[in-house]
């Protein structure tokens, strides 16, 4: 049974259930830190954080500590091209190509703008090993994908596309807007909003980011779902163990608390936000508008939610 710390926050007293399940996390799970939080119609019902945000329990989670939110951050950068979209920008059937013309290489021509959001492009990985540091330089990232032969048949499989998603997604985005990904995230919707969100971090900030720890060592995966970490061990030139692995520095332990983590621009991976800023955006993109603010109109949010694909995972084996 692990220590308790004190929660802070608020939460309704309808929900008192769910205080009591976030405090559980740190009583049975061992959680070292957290945020959590929910709004309804734009009103804020739950807004709780505790714990450390280090190992060794020196510094407590702040009201304002930033997480790595992983890939989460793929569902931010979806609302980017969806914005672009609803302004009549961006042409989700459209060929990548008419917006990326390097893209066009290796038989790439017709692949269309929503196979890259449905992962169904055939480019969840480079096949040659890159140099480490290619990870941080999101333009270099996104000249190696336009050069890149497709894994499969594009449009007739999906498999996730664990980080690529991010440049690739992101690249469109740049190419239509002038402006990177997070860039045009801050501007177009975390500074309407006041999100605390970021996708590449001033050196300003690093000191609120919480560092994160991996699982232990044998942590098994859910029942029923094959373990990557066997999969890229025994194949680590296939598509599974590129993904996860090319640039080396992916796998390299602890890279996620670096600075050069931070302060790149991912936007399949390493968004940095508070629980309250995710949920405040989250709550805006469902219709409601915020400080007078809409991300979107109400006829784009059904295509949010509308179904691209189904079937076997090629990169995940699920």
């Amino acid at each position: 049974m692990s220590e308790t710390p004190e929660i802070h926050g608020q939460c309704d007293p309808k929900f008192e259930r769910v205080r009591e399940a976030f405090a559980e996390n740190f009583e049975k799970r061992g959680e070292l830190g957290a945020g959590v939080a929910v709004t309804i119609g734009g009103k804020s019902v739950i807004d709780l954080w505790g714990g450390h945000l280090d190992s060794k329990k020196a510094t407590s989670w702040e009201k304002d500590t930033l997480v790595n939110v992983y890939s989460t951050t793929k569902g931010i950068t979806a609302l980017c091209a969806h914005r672009l979209a609803d302004q009549g920008k961006l042409d989700f059937d459209a060929p990548v190509a008419s917006y990326w013309p390097e893209f066009a290489a290796e038989g790439k021509e017709n692949i269309p703008v929503r196979w890259l959001l449905s992962h169904q492009a055939g480019l969840p990985a480079v096949r040659k090993v890159l140099p480490a540091e290619h990870l941080f330089n999101f333009e270099t990232m996104a000249a190696h994908l336009a050069a890149e032969k497709p894994w499969w048949e594009p449009g007739t499989k999906h498999g996730y596309h664990a980080v690529t998603f991010g440049w690739l997604v992101g690249e469109v985005i740049r190419r239509v807007s002038g402006k990177t990904p997070g860039n045009y995230f801050a501007s177009e919707i975390a500074a309407p909003l006041g999100a605390d969100f970021h996708i590449g971090m001033d050196a300003s900030m690093h000191a609120r980011a919480a560092r994160m720890k991996a699982a232990p060592m044998g942590t098994k995966p859910p029942e029923g779902q094959p373990s990557l970490m066997d999969i890229m061990m025994k194949e680590p030139t296939g598509v599974t163990g590129r993904a996860f692995m090319n640039p080396p520095s992916m796998a390299r332990p602890g890279v996620v608390n670096t600075p050069e983590w931070r302060s790149a621009e991912l936007p399949a991976a390493n968004g940095h936000c508070t629980a309250r800023a995710l949920a405040s955006i989250y709550g805006c993109a469902a219709g409601v508008e915020t400080n007078g603010f809409r991300i979107f109109s109400d006829a784009q949010i059904p295509k949010c939610y509308e179904e691209q694909a189904f079937g076997p995972d090629e990169v995940l084996r699920i």
